[in-house]
């Protein structure tokens, strides 16, 4: 027998797949996750270009069925020239939320072949956390290199992998 309220029914549950992918190039900043890194080249973007945020925000508007990054936050919008994404990421959490959907965690991997992230993976989790709206201990962040194979292991690039889990928290609010 079927529960007379929607409210008696199991959350809702969304599993979402984002990837990003930017070049490498003298004279940019690297910043993954909205930790600038300190690196003789950096990510060519509309905005800071960090692959691991927007790899992410791909994945939770791709669970909430929403479009994708450049959706919302196109390229060629002088809104988002040089903008940081961590601010982006935060607008992706408001957009979650006005459809009733909060984030429950997120799993990353960004793949470069340099530099080595390992020092400073603990303060991306930290950062995406709070942009999130989530413990820290809900993001995972993860870096593998390629070991010499295709254009990140080259050095051409980086890419970024992640996976979101969101749950329902109520009924979308209407407009209007």
């Amino acid at each position: 027998m079927r529960p007379a309220s929607g409210m008696d029914l199991p959350p809702d549950h969304r599993v979402g797949f984002g990837f990003d992918a930017h070049a490498l190039a003298e004279g940019e900043a690297l910043v993954l996750g909205g930790v600038t890194i300190p690196a003789d080249r950096g990510l060519v973007g509309y905005s800071d270009a960090d692959v691991l945020s927007h790899a992410i925000i791909d994945a939770l508007l791709g669970a909430a069925g929403l479009g994708d990054i450049g959706r919302h936050f196109p390229s060629g919008d002088p809104r988002y020239r040089g903008i940081s994404s961590l601010a982006l990421l935060e607008q992706t959490r408001h957009l979650l939320a006005d459809h009733g959907w909060r984030i429950q965690n997120i799993d990353t991997t960004v793949v470069a072949q340099a530099p080595r992230l390992a020092p400073y993976i603990e303060e991306m989790r930290g950062q995406v956390a709070r942009m999130a709206g989530v413990d820290p201990a809900r993001i995972n962040v993860k870096a593998k290199t390629t070991d010499g194979l295709g254009f990140p292991g080259r050095g051409e690039g980086m890419a970024a992998y992640a996976v979101a889990l969101l749950v329902r928290e109520r009924s979308p609010a209407r407009s209007g």
